[in-house]
């Protein structure tokens, strides 16, 4: 039996610093949000808005490398977070609401999809868990409060966005840590 890692997955285990730079841009989007709060609306739907396209072409990668049977959901996810990414950038909204509405849905389907897809694969199963209750309980408290002020939203995205960015660097962490050669026994990890 050939203990080799295979091609595909060579290449992914090459990418783990581009997941740890994702992270550490992620957490530190977030602690600016959180440190200057009053940014405007369109800043912060422009920040948000890379963060889904950034987001949305993991869950693909993810997709394409994972193993399980959620691999479906997650390319869904990452097509429907890449094109609400773009929206939000080319078309910052003007209404607050709206963008609380749109983020608060996002981090729902989000959420079920990433907690779905945890019990379909077995690697780094608690951590997708964790981020799909953070991401479904996230989206609770934003709907359910749609007309929270823009500081408050700023520091709720800051503190989710530092959160994200600590679980895409375990992630690059992870698949840095993936054999160059032999002794892979299973799946790419699934990222944040």
């Amino acid at each position: 039996m050939d203990n080799a890692l295979p091609d595909e997955l060579k290449a992914f285990r090459s990418l783990w610093w581009l997941f740890m730079l994702f992270g550490v841009l992620a957490a530190i989007a977030g602690i600016l949000m959180i440190v200057w709060p009053g940014i405007s609306l369109v800043t912060l739907a422009v920040l948000l808005g890379i963060f889904l396209i950034v987001d949305g072409v993991f869950d693909v990668i993810g997709a394409i490398f994972g193993k399980g049977e959620g691999r479906v959901l997650l390319a869904i996810l990452g097509v429907l977070s890449f094109i609400a990414g773009v929206i939000l950038v080319k078309h910052p909204f003007t209404g607050l609401v709206t963008l609380v509405i749109i983020v608060g849905a996002w981090f729902i389907v989000s959420g079920v999809v990433r907690f779905v897809n945890a019990f379909s694969e077995r690697e780094y199963r608690g951590t997708n868990i964790a981020i799909g209750v953070l991401d479904i309980v996230a989206g609770v408290v934003v709907l359910a409060w749609p007309d929270l002020g823009l500081k408050t939203m700023a520091v709720l995205a800051g503190i989710i966005l530092i959160l994200r960015g600590i679980a895409f660097i375990y992630g690059g962490w992870q698949v840095r840590k993936l054999p160059q050669d032999g002794g892979f026994g299973g799946a790419a990890p699934a990222t944040a």
